[in-house]
């Protein structure tokens, strides 16, 4: 399946202890480049986020931001260390012992005690389990986008390769007509010309002029690298590099087309031969 290699993932979760949100941006590059923008607290994530980009993707330039929002109510809400007010209260009761006094301590004098009041904190263990099963989520919706992506490329590079195809086809038929032509056009000129040639001459630069309009060799290959690319979209692994190579040698056999060209027809053929390899290029370098 054909993927690009632009796309954006966003994923968010609330948690008891506040807001996580992933974003993850891919872009086209020519390896595979990631960078990450991680809370301090949650920055020992990045070795394991790393490993699982690269097992992902081949290529692209991806750009992964985790945002952890605590939640402010939370952390202003206030918890009692019991364990602390009775140790406290144990200590009263014996100093109350120990000077012959009996009364009950003052709960706020206790709340008052360094220690007793303690405000939520945050685990940061649960927080990284439940962030790491959020961005599974999000890398699985980057991929979606980026094969979604993909499947619209690859309908436009078909849709262009067709034409190519067509256009090959169209002029093999016509190439006859078009040598026949330029013969005729030979001969017009030898005559006005009244020029006395030598024997065998004229059969001379009629066998010169179609060897240089014979094009039959550009035509094969070019339906020869139209079958390629075909074949090399239906493969499931990352093909924007092939791609790449082979939009080059089509554009090879296009510029010898147009060297060739000893008709209008042809010289305006291998022209909307070049345009449409343009068209596939721009396309393909989105590709991963």
């Amino acid at each position: 399946m054909t993927a690009s290699m632009t796309a954006f993932a966003r994923q968010e979760q609330a948690t008891q202890w506040g807001a996580i949100v992933w974003e993850i941006r891919s872009v086209n590059h020519r390896y595979l480049e990631t960078q990450f923008r991680l809370p301090e607290n949650l920055r020992d994530l990045e070795p394991l986020l790393r490993d699982k980009l690269r097992k992902a993707f081949a290529r692209g330039k991806l750009e992964v931001s985790l945002n952890f929002r605590p939640d402010t109510e939370q952390s202003q809400n206030f918890c009692v260390n019991t364990d602390l007010v009775q140790q406290l209260g144990q200590a009263l009761e014996q100093v109350q012992n120990t000077l012959g006094q009996n009364s009950s301590p003052n709960p706020l004098e206790l709340l008052r005690w360094p220690g007793v009041l303690q405000t939520a904190e945050v685990d940061y263990p649960q927080v990284k389990s439940i962030a790491l099963t959020l961005f599974q989520q999000a890398l699985e919706q980057l991929q979606a986008m980026r094969a979604q992506e993909g499947g619209a490329l690859q309908a436009i590079i078909e849709q262009r390769l067709a034409r190519v195809d067509e256009i090959t086809a169209q002029m093999r038929t016509h190439l006859p007509t078009i040598m026949a032509q330029q013969k005729q056009k030979l001969q017009r000129r030898i005559d006005d010309a009244k020029a006395e040639l030598e024997p065998g001459r004229l059969e001379q630069e009629i066998v010169l002029l179609l060897q240089k309009a014979d094009v039959d060799e550009e035509l094969d290959r070019l339906q020869t690298h139209v079958s390629e690319v075909t074949r090399t979209l239906k493969q499931n692994n990352a093909i924007g590099r092939r791609l790449d190579f082979l939009m080059q040698e089509l554009n090879r056999e296009a510029n010898t087309l147009s060297s060739k060209a000893v008709d209008t027809d042809v010289t305006q053929t291998a022209v909307e031969l070049k345009v449409l390899i343009e068209q596939m290029r721009e396309q393909i370098q989105n590709i991963e």
